[in-house]
Protein backbone atom coordinates (compact mmCIF):
# COMPACT_ATOMS: atom_id res chain seq x y z
CA UNK A 1 0.00 0.00 0.00
CA UNK A 2 0.99 3.14 -1.42
CA UNK A 3 2.14 6.20 1.47
CA UNK A 4 -1.40 8.51 0.37
CA UNK A 5 -3.33 5.48 0.96
CA UNK A 6 -1.55 4.71 4.37
CA UNK A 7 -2.46 8.12 5.63
CA UNK A 8 -6.12 8.21 4.82
CA UNK A 9 -6.86 4.43 5.93
CA UNK A 10 -3.95 3.54 8.59
CA UNK A 11 -5.13 3.15 12.05
CA UNK A 12 -9.04 3.93 10.99
CA UNK A 13 -11.64 1.17 11.57
CA UNK A 14 -15.29 1.64 11.44
CA UNK A 15 -16.55 1.85 15.48
CA UNK A 16 -17.84 -1.56 15.62
CA UNK A 17 -20.87 0.07 18.20
CA UNK A 18 -22.53 2.40 15.53
CA UNK A 19 -20.21 2.49 12.25
CA UNK A 20 -18.64 5.45 12.29
CA UNK A 21 -16.08 6.05 9.74
CA UNK A 22 -14.03 8.46 11.71
CA UNK A 23 -12.27 6.99 15.09
CA UNK A 24 -14.20 8.44 18.08
CA UNK A 25 -12.93 10.19 21.11
CA UNK A 26 -13.14 8.23 24.19
CA UNK A 27 -13.39 11.02 26.74
CA UNK A 28 -12.91 8.75 29.96
CA UNK A 29 -10.43 8.41 32.28
CA UNK A 30 -11.65 4.68 33.62
CA UNK A 31 -13.76 1.61 32.05
CA UNK A 32 -15.71 -0.38 33.67
CA UNK A 33 -14.59 -4.24 34.86
CA UNK A 34 -16.76 -7.59 35.12
CA UNK A 35 -14.47 -8.24 38.16
CA UNK A 36 -10.97 -7.49 39.21
CA UNK A 37 -8.78 -7.35 36.43
CA UNK A 38 -11.10 -8.70 33.60
CA UNK A 39 -11.91 -5.97 31.28
CA UNK A 40 -12.79 -5.38 27.53
CA UNK A 41 -8.29 -4.59 27.38
CA UNK A 42 -8.65 -1.18 29.26
CA UNK A 43 -8.76 -0.50 32.86
CA UNK A 44 -7.44 3.01 33.06
CA UNK A 45 -6.48 5.80 29.96
CA UNK A 46 -2.92 7.17 31.28
CA UNK A 47 -2.54 3.03 30.35
CA UNK A 48 -4.56 2.40 27.59
CA UNK A 49 -6.99 4.57 25.15
CA UNK A 50 -8.32 3.52 21.63
CA UNK A 51 -8.30 6.99 20.32
CA UNK A 52 -4.38 7.33 21.79
CA UNK A 53 -3.93 3.59 20.73
CA UNK A 54 -5.49 4.18 16.58
CA UNK A 55 -2.95 7.50 16.03
CA UNK A 56 -0.08 5.30 17.79
CA UNK A 57 -0.96 2.47 15.04
CA UNK A 58 -1.29 5.42 12.23
CA UNK A 59 2.10 6.69 13.24
CA UNK A 60 3.91 3.43 13.05
CA UNK A 61 2.07 2.41 9.73
CA UNK A 62 3.64 5.80 7.57
CA UNK A 63 6.69 4.91 9.67
CA UNK A 64 6.99 1.74 8.21
CA UNK A 65 7.54 0.76 11.98
CA UNK A 66 5.71 -1.98 14.45
CA UNK A 67 4.92 -0.28 17.28
CA UNK A 68 4.30 3.64 18.08
CA UNK A 69 3.90 5.54 21.65
CA UNK A 70 2.13 9.14 22.12
CA UNK A 71 3.10 11.54 24.17
CA UNK A 72 1.61 14.89 25.77
CA UNK A 73 4.26 16.53 23.42
CA UNK A 74 7.62 16.53 21.46
CA UNK A 75 10.06 16.84 24.07
CA UNK A 76 8.09 14.60 26.33
CA UNK A 77 8.50 12.08 23.72
CA UNK A 78 12.35 13.48 23.72
CA UNK A 79 12.62 12.78 27.45
CA UNK A 80 10.73 9.25 27.49
CA UNK A 81 13.57 8.06 24.65
CA UNK A 82 16.52 9.36 27.61
CA UNK A 83 15.14 7.93 30.24
CA UNK A 84 16.08 4.24 28.54
CA UNK A 85 19.49 5.62 29.90
CA UNK A 86 21.25 5.28 33.01
CA UNK A 87 23.47 7.49 34.61
CA UNK A 88 27.19 7.11 33.40
CA UNK A 89 25.59 6.46 30.37
CA UNK A 90 26.96 8.99 26.75
CA UNK A 91 24.58 10.08 23.75
CA UNK A 92 26.68 11.16 20.80
CA UNK A 93 24.92 14.26 19.38
CA UNK A 94 25.55 17.57 17.83
CA UNK A 95 24.46 21.25 18.86
CA UNK A 96 22.52 21.68 15.65
CA UNK A 97 19.24 20.83 16.80
CA UNK A 98 16.11 22.41 18.52
CA UNK A 99 16.83 24.29 21.27
CA UNK A 100 14.26 22.85 23.76
CA UNK A 101 16.45 19.12 22.89
CA UNK A 102 19.32 20.98 23.95
CA UNK A 103 18.05 22.75 27.11
CA UNK A 104 16.48 19.25 28.07
CA UNK A 105 20.04 17.65 27.03
CA UNK A 106 22.13 19.79 29.22
CA UNK A 107 20.30 21.65 32.04
CA UNK A 108 17.75 18.62 32.98
CA UNK A 109 19.82 15.04 31.94
CA UNK A 110 23.57 16.14 32.27
CA UNK A 111 23.22 17.15 35.99
CA UNK A 112 21.37 13.91 36.31
CA UNK A 113 24.61 11.94 35.34
CA UNK A 114 24.20 11.45 31.67
CA UNK A 115 27.04 12.69 29.60
CA UNK A 116 26.64 14.41 25.69
CA UNK A 117 29.25 14.44 23.14
CA UNK A 118 28.26 17.40 20.73
CA UNK A 119 30.58 16.75 17.95
CA UNK A 120 29.74 16.96 14.09
CA UNK A 121 27.61 14.07 12.29
CA UNK A 122 28.59 14.17 9.19
CA UNK A 123 32.04 12.51 9.12
CA UNK A 124 31.62 9.43 9.68
CA UNK A 125 35.74 9.32 10.58
CA UNK A 126 34.52 11.38 13.62
CA UNK A 127 31.45 10.10 14.42
CA UNK A 128 33.81 6.60 14.60
CA UNK A 129 36.51 7.78 16.83
CA UNK A 130 33.92 9.56 19.21
CA UNK A 131 32.39 6.36 20.47
CA UNK A 132 33.60 4.53 23.63
CA UNK A 133 32.49 2.34 25.65
CA UNK A 134 30.34 4.68 27.64
CA UNK A 135 28.61 5.35 24.24
CA UNK A 136 24.57 4.32 24.66
CA UNK A 137 23.03 6.36 21.70
CA UNK A 138 23.59 8.63 18.49
CA UNK A 139 20.91 11.31 18.37
CA UNK A 140 20.37 14.08 15.69
CA UNK A 141 17.80 15.37 13.61
CA UNK A 142 18.06 16.19 9.77
CA UNK A 143 17.50 18.69 8.64
CA UNK A 144 18.36 20.20 11.66
CA UNK A 145 17.03 23.32 13.70
CA UNK A 146 17.67 25.77 12.20
CA UNK A 147 20.82 25.31 9.76
CA UNK A 148 18.97 22.87 7.62
CA UNK A 149 22.29 20.68 7.62
CA UNK A 150 21.60 17.21 6.26
CA UNK A 151 23.22 13.91 8.16
CA UNK A 152 23.51 11.12 6.39
CA UNK A 153 21.12 8.28 8.55
CA UNK A 154 22.08 5.39 6.41
CA UNK A 155 25.97 6.59 7.25
CA UNK A 156 25.37 6.83 10.73
CA UNK A 157 23.19 3.87 10.96
CA UNK A 158 26.13 1.62 10.03
CA UNK A 159 28.77 2.97 12.21
CA UNK A 160 25.91 2.60 15.21
CA UNK A 161 25.11 -1.27 13.99
CA UNK A 162 28.80 -1.74 14.42
CA UNK A 163 29.32 -0.34 17.99
CA UNK A 164 26.18 -1.93 19.12
CA UNK A 165 24.59 1.59 19.75
CA UNK A 166 21.31 2.63 19.96
CA UNK A 167 20.33 5.32 16.85
CA UNK A 168 17.50 7.91 17.35
CA UNK A 169 16.64 10.38 14.49
CA UNK A 170 13.92 13.16 15.30
CA UNK A 171 11.96 13.16 11.31
CA UNK A 172 10.01 16.35 12.59
CA UNK A 173 11.06 18.28 9.67
CA UNK A 174 11.21 15.42 7.04
CA UNK A 175 8.09 13.51 8.34
CA UNK A 176 7.45 10.15 6.92
CA UNK A 177 6.32 11.50 3.66
CA UNK A 178 9.88 12.77 3.37
CA UNK A 179 12.27 10.50 4.62
CA UNK A 180 11.36 7.07 7.24
CA UNK A 181 14.51 6.68 9.24
CA UNK A 182 13.44 3.01 10.04
CA UNK A 183 14.31 2.13 6.72
CA UNK A 184 18.17 3.57 7.07
CA UNK A 185 18.60 1.62 9.96
CA UNK A 186 17.31 3.44 12.90
CA UNK A 187 16.44 1.83 15.77
CA UNK A 188 14.15 5.21 17.00
CA UNK A 189 12.49 7.82 15.60
CA UNK A 190 10.90 10.55 16.93
CA UNK A 191 7.97 13.88 16.00
CA UNK A 192 6.77 16.50 17.69
CA UNK A 193 3.46 15.37 16.00
CA UNK A 194 2.81 19.47 16.78
CA UNK A 195 3.86 20.01 13.72
CA UNK A 196 3.38 18.38 9.98
CA UNK A 197 1.77 15.61 11.25
CA UNK A 198 -1.37 17.57 13.19
CA UNK A 199 -0.38 20.57 10.55
CA UNK A 200 -3.20 22.84 11.76
CA UNK A 201 -1.24 24.68 15.24
CA UNK A 202 -3.70 23.78 17.38
CA UNK A 203 -2.60 20.94 19.67
CA UNK A 204 0.98 19.67 21.50
CA UNK A 205 1.80 16.03 21.12
CA UNK A 206 4.68 14.00 20.21
CA UNK A 207 5.24 10.57 19.04
CA UNK A 208 7.90 7.23 18.56
CA UNK A 209 7.99 4.63 16.64
CA UNK A 210 10.45 1.84 17.18
CA UNK A 211 10.58 -1.95 15.76
CA UNK A 212 11.97 -3.52 18.28
CA UNK A 213 9.88 -5.12 20.76
CA UNK A 214 11.67 -4.74 23.82
CA UNK A 215 12.07 -0.96 22.98
CA UNK A 216 8.63 -0.92 23.08
CA UNK A 217 7.86 -2.06 26.19
CA UNK A 218 10.22 -0.19 27.94
CA UNK A 219 8.68 3.19 26.33
CA UNK A 220 5.06 2.06 26.71
CA UNK A 221 6.45 1.72 30.34
CA UNK A 222 7.89 4.70 30.86
CA UNK A 223 4.82 6.28 29.04
CA UNK A 224 2.06 4.48 31.85
CA UNK A 225 4.95 5.12 34.45
CA UNK A 226 5.87 8.77 33.74
CA UNK A 227 2.46 9.48 32.58
CA UNK A 228 2.91 12.22 30.17
CA UNK A 229 0.16 11.13 27.65
CA UNK A 230 -1.80 13.63 24.71
CA UNK A 231 -5.43 13.58 25.68
CA UNK A 232 -8.19 11.80 23.50
CA UNK A 233 -9.03 14.80 21.22
CA UNK A 234 -5.67 15.79 20.26
CA UNK A 235 -5.06 12.29 19.24
CA UNK A 236 -8.32 12.40 17.40
CA UNK A 237 -7.38 15.96 15.68
CA UNK A 238 -3.85 14.50 14.96
CA UNK A 239 -5.38 11.56 12.90
CA UNK A 240 -7.53 13.60 11.21
CA UNK A 241 -4.80 16.10 10.23
CA UNK A 242 -2.75 12.90 8.98
CA UNK A 243 -4.94 11.98 6.84
CA UNK A 244 -4.39 15.36 4.55
CA UNK A 245 0.23 15.26 5.25
CA UNK A 246 0.91 13.86 1.77
CA UNK A 247 -1.30 16.87 0.11
CA UNK A 248 -0.71 19.67 2.70
CA UNK A 249 3.60 18.53 2.08
CA UNK A 250 3.96 18.37 -1.43
CA UNK A 251 2.19 22.14 -1.44
CA UNK A 252 4.69 23.33 1.25
CA UNK A 253 7.88 21.97 -0.41
CA UNK A 254 6.74 23.05 -3.64
CA UNK A 255 6.45 26.74 -2.44
CA UNK A 256 9.68 26.33 0.08
CA UNK A 257 11.66 26.01 -3.16
CA UNK A 258 10.27 29.20 -5.16
CA UNK A 259 10.72 31.00 -1.85
CA UNK A 260 14.19 29.86 -1.36
CA UNK A 261 15.41 30.76 -5.22
CA UNK A 262 13.55 34.20 -4.72
CA UNK A 263 15.83 34.73 -1.54
CA UNK A 264 19.03 33.16 -2.89
CA UNK A 265 19.06 35.66 -5.62
CA UNK A 266 17.69 38.84 -3.84
CA UNK A 267 20.21 41.44 -3.21
CA UNK A 268 19.37 41.93 0.64
CA UNK A 269 19.74 38.06 1.85
CA UNK A 270 23.12 36.65 2.39
CA UNK A 271 22.86 33.27 2.65
CA UNK A 272 19.85 30.79 2.18
CA UNK A 273 20.03 27.61 4.01
CA UNK A 274 17.56 25.11 2.02
CA UNK A 275 18.59 21.57 1.09
CA UNK A 276 16.51 22.08 -2.02
CA UNK A 277 19.44 24.68 -3.84
CA UNK A 278 22.28 22.35 -5.07
CA UNK A 279 24.75 25.19 -3.76
CA UNK A 280 23.46 23.32 -0.16
CA UNK A 281 26.30 21.28 0.94
CA UNK A 282 24.17 18.58 1.65
CA UNK A 283 22.44 18.44 -1.39
CA UNK A 284 23.24 15.28 -2.54
CA UNK A 285 22.40 13.35 0.56
CA UNK A 286 19.28 15.17 1.13
CA UNK A 287 18.46 13.92 -2.60
CA UNK A 288 19.13 10.39 -2.30
CA UNK A 289 17.27 10.14 1.56
CA UNK A 290 14.77 12.30 0.75
CA UNK A 291 11.76 11.95 -1.67
CA UNK A 292 11.53 16.10 -1.17
CA UNK A 293 13.48 18.60 0.51
CA UNK A 294 11.06 20.05 2.99
CA UNK A 295 9.35 23.28 3.80
CA UNK A 296 11.35 24.96 6.70
CA UNK A 297 14.16 26.91 5.69
CA UNK A 298 16.45 29.91 7.15
CA UNK A 299 18.45 32.76 5.84
CA UNK A 300 20.95 35.83 7.04
CA UNK A 301 20.94 39.40 6.06
CA UNK A 302 23.50 41.21 4.51
CA UNK A 303 23.25 43.74 7.42
CA UNK A 304 24.18 41.40 10.10
CA UNK A 305 22.20 43.52 13.25
CA UNK A 306 20.05 41.63 15.04
CA UNK A 307 17.62 44.68 14.43
CA UNK A 308 17.23 44.39 10.85
CA UNK A 309 16.09 41.01 11.12
CA UNK A 310 13.48 42.19 13.48
CA UNK A 311 11.86 45.00 11.41
CA UNK A 312 11.58 42.74 8.48
CA UNK A 313 9.58 40.42 10.76
CA UNK A 314 7.66 43.48 11.77
CA UNK A 315 7.34 43.90 8.58
CA UNK A 316 5.18 41.01 7.07
CA UNK A 317 1.52 40.27 6.80
CA UNK A 318 1.48 36.88 5.09
CA UNK A 319 4.21 35.30 7.26
CA UNK A 320 3.49 35.64 10.83
CA UNK A 321 5.88 35.64 13.13
CA UNK A 322 5.26 33.25 15.96
CA UNK A 323 6.94 30.04 17.64
CA UNK A 324 6.14 26.66 16.21
CA UNK A 325 6.10 25.14 12.65
CA UNK A 326 4.76 22.69 10.47
CA UNK A 327 1.19 24.55 10.15
CA UNK A 328 -0.92 25.20 7.01
CA UNK A 329 -0.34 28.84 7.60
CA UNK A 330 3.48 30.63 6.57
CA UNK A 331 5.47 31.43 10.43
CA UNK A 332 8.47 33.28 10.43
CA UNK A 333 10.71 33.14 13.65
CA UNK A 334 14.38 34.50 15.06
CA UNK A 335 15.76 31.69 15.97
CA UNK A 336 18.56 33.30 18.04
CA UNK A 337 15.61 34.98 20.74
CA UNK A 338 13.02 32.22 20.12
CA UNK A 339 13.71 28.92 19.13
CA UNK A 340 17.49 28.52 20.15
CA UNK A 341 17.50 31.22 23.40
CA UNK A 342 18.30 28.37 25.54
CA UNK A 343 21.58 27.95 23.52
CA UNK A 344 24.49 30.61 24.90
CA UNK A 345 25.07 33.08 22.53
CA UNK A 346 28.69 31.78 22.01
CA UNK A 347 27.78 28.48 20.62
CA UNK A 348 24.70 29.72 18.94
CA UNK A 349 27.45 32.17 16.95
CA UNK A 350 29.81 29.20 16.36
CA UNK A 351 26.78 26.87 14.95
CA UNK A 352 26.03 29.63 12.44
CA UNK A 353 23.44 30.83 14.01
CA UNK A 354 23.29 35.05 13.36
CA UNK A 355 21.56 37.64 15.23
CA UNK A 356 20.22 38.22 11.67
CA UNK A 357 19.20 34.82 10.89
CA UNK A 358 15.22 34.60 9.83
CA UNK A 359 13.50 30.80 9.46
CA UNK A 360 10.63 30.26 7.72
CA UNK A 361 8.25 27.68 8.10
CA UNK A 362 6.43 28.11 4.34
CA UNK A 363 2.93 26.79 4.41
CA UNK A 364 0.26 26.11 1.60
CA UNK A 365 -0.86 29.75 0.87
CA UNK A 366 -0.32 31.01 -3.06
CA UNK A 367 3.33 31.07 -3.33
CA UNK A 368 3.11 34.22 -5.16
CA UNK A 369 1.43 36.17 -2.10
CA UNK A 370 4.27 34.93 -0.19
CA UNK A 371 6.82 35.70 -2.10
CA UNK A 372 5.19 39.22 -2.85
CA UNK A 373 5.43 39.78 1.44
CA UNK A 374 8.72 38.85 1.97
CA UNK A 375 9.44 41.01 -1.06
CA UNK A 376 7.93 44.27 0.28
CA UNK A 377 9.48 43.23 3.87
CA UNK A 378 13.19 43.32 2.47
CA UNK A 379 12.31 46.28 0.50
Amino acid sequence: MKFDTKAVHAGATPDPSTGAIATPIFQTSTYVQESPGVNKGYAYARGQNPSREALEQTIATLENGKFGICFASGIAAVDAILRLLKPGDEIITTKDLYGGSYRLFVQIFEPAGINFRFISLSNPSALEKAISDKTKMIWFETPTNPMMNIIDIEMASKVAKSHGVLIAVDNTFATPYLQRPLDLGVDIVMHSATKYLSGHSDLILGAVVVNDNDLNKRLKFIQNTCGAIPGPNDCFLTHRGIKTLHLRMDRNCKNAMKIAQFLHSHPKVDQVYYPGLEIHHGHEIARNQMNDFGAMLSFDLKDDRQEAAIEIMKKVSVFTLAESLGGVESLCGHPATMSHGSVPKNERLELGIKDSMIRLSVGIEDVDDLIADLAQALA
